[in-house]
């Protein structure tokens, strides 16, 4: 999965697209090459990094320090990466079509 990268050290990043001020948080499927991630949170002042990194944390049952944002502070295509998580939880949030 090109949207799913393994790091030797055990973290898994994660390449997204954001949709800021949807009307619930929740995973999307896919947007191209990337995981499409709708967020309830508007796209201003960091809430929606701040909404994503929380989302993310408790889907994948880790703390909030274990999600970096590694790119796209301001984008809607962002790259994040997480420490201390099987990669097949995460696949599993992309059901297959």
């Amino acid at each position: 999965m090109s949207w799913l990268n393994r790091a030797a050290d055990g973290s898994v990043t994660l390449t997204l697209h954001i949709q800021p001020g949807a009307k619930k948080t929740e995973f999307a499927g896919l947007h191209g090459e990337a995981l499409k991630i709708r967020l309830a949170a508007p796209p201003v002042d960091g809430k929606a990094n701040a909404a994503l990194i929380a989302f993310l944390a408790k889907a994948c049952g880790v703390s909030k320090s274990a999600v970096e944002l590694v790119s796209g502070d301001t984008s809607r295509s962002k790259r994040v990466r997480l420490s201390g998580v099987d990669p097949a939880r995460i696949e599993a949030f992309v059901q297959p079509d």
